[in-house]
C-alpha cells in the first residue's frame, strides 16, 4: 500500500490518495474543492492536482471516500468523479444530517433526502476492497454523526475526529455533535496497536512549521493535550466544552454543507448561475 498526501493550505485540509501498488487501483479520501467566499469563485486547483497525479502514474480510481460532511471547505467528489471515475462513498448516517439541514437551506427540490447523490453509503464495520487492500469503515461519531475511519494494514484515516497531539481532538459543537460520544470512539480508534499509524484531515501549524499529516496511536494515548492515558471521559468532556464554548463558527459552514450535502454537485442552476443560501438569524 502506497499513501500520497496532498495539502491544500487555505483550508489547511489533507487530501489521501491510497494506491494498491499491484492492481494500481486507488482511492480518494477527502478532496478540495477551492472556494472564495469573498467572490464566490470556485476553482478547481487542488483537484487538478490530484487527478494529474492519478494519470500520470497510471493509476485507475475505484473509491472517492468521505470521512464527514465538511463545514470547513467544499469536496471535488464530484468533479473528480467526473473527470476520472470512481464510486463516491459516506457513512449511511448523512441521511439524519440531509434530514436537518437540507429544510433549513430549503433545498430539497436539488439536494436528494436518500442520500443517493452518494454511490455506496457505508455502515459500521462494513468491509471492501482498494485493488487488494482490504478495507474496514470504522463509525467515529461525535464531531458529526456521519463521522468515519478508515483502517486499512497498519493504518486509520482518521478525519476529524484526531488532531495532530499538540492540538487535540474535533470540536463537538455542531448540530448531531457530542463530546460523550466522540470520547467513545477516539477510544475505538486508541484500542489499536500502538504502533497504527493515523492520518489526520487537518493540521494548523506554527507560522514557519510543515504541516503534520501522520501520528500513531502511541503518540495519542502519551502526548494528546485533550485526550490521553491520564485523561477520564468526564474530564474530556469538561474540556472539550470549555474549548468549543471559544470557537467561532467556520467561515465556509453554509457554503461548504450546501455543495458537500449533495456529494460535490452545485444543485439547480437559476438562469445559467448557481448559487449558495445563506440562512439570516440562524442560530447554530
Amino acid at each position: 500500500m502506497q499513501v500520497k498526501n496532498f495539502f491544500d493550505p487555505t483550508t489547511s485540509t489533507f487530501t489521501y490518495i491510497v494506491i494498491d501498488r499491484t492492481t494500481r487501483y486507488c482511492a480518494i479520501i477527502d478532496a478540495v474543492l477551492n472556494y472564495d467566499p469573498y467572490t464566490g469563485h470556485i476553482s478547481t486547483d487542488s483537484a487538478e492536482q490530484i487527478i494529474a497525479y492519478i494519470q500520470e502514474n497510471g493509476l485507475t480510481v475505484q473509491w472517492i471516500l468521505e470521512t464527514h460532511i465538511h463545514a470547513d471547505h467544499l469536496t471535488a467528489a464530484h468533479y473528480i468523479k467526473d473527470k476520472i471515475g470512481g464510486k463516491t462513498a459516506i457513512n449511511h448516517k448523512i441521511i439524519e444530517v440531509l434530514k436537518y439541514w437540507v429544510p433549513i437551506f430549503n433545498t430539497e427540490h436539488d439536494t436528494p433526502m436518500d442520500g443517493c447523490q452518494f454511490d455506496k453509503l457505508l455502515y459500521n464495520n462494513e468491509n471492501f476492497f482498494i485493488g487488494n487492500i482490504p478495507v474496514t469503515t470504522l463509525s467515529t461519531p461525535g464531531h458529526t454523526p456521519v463521522c468515519t475511519s478508515f483502517h486499512m494494514e497498519n493504518c486509520i484515516f482518521v478525519g476529524d475526529t484526531l488532531f495532530m497531539p499538540n492540538l487535540g481532538t474535533a470540536r463537538a459543537d455542531f448540530p448531531g455533535g457530542n463530546a460523550h460520544i466522540l470520547y467513545q470512539s477516539i477510544q475505538k480508534i486508541l484500542s489499536y496497536p500502538d504502533t497504527t499509524t493515523l492520518f489526520i484531515c487537518h493540521d494548523y501549524p506554527p507560522e514557519g512549521h510543515p504541516p503534520s499529516f501522520q501520528t500513531t496511536v502511541s503518540d495519542q494515548k502519551k502526548k494528546n493535550i485533550l485526550i490521553n492515558d491520564t485523561i477520564d471521559e468526564a474530564d474530556y468532556v469538561k474540556r472539550r466544552q470549555a474549548r468549543d464554548s471559544t470557537l467561532s463558527i467556520p467561515k465556509l459552514l453554509f457554503p461548504s454543507l450546501q455543495i458537500n450535502l449533495r456529494a460535490g454537485k452545485l444543485g439547480t442552476s437559476e438562469k445559467g448561475r448557481y448559487y449558495i443560501k445563506i440562512p439570516i438569524n440562524f442560530d447554530i
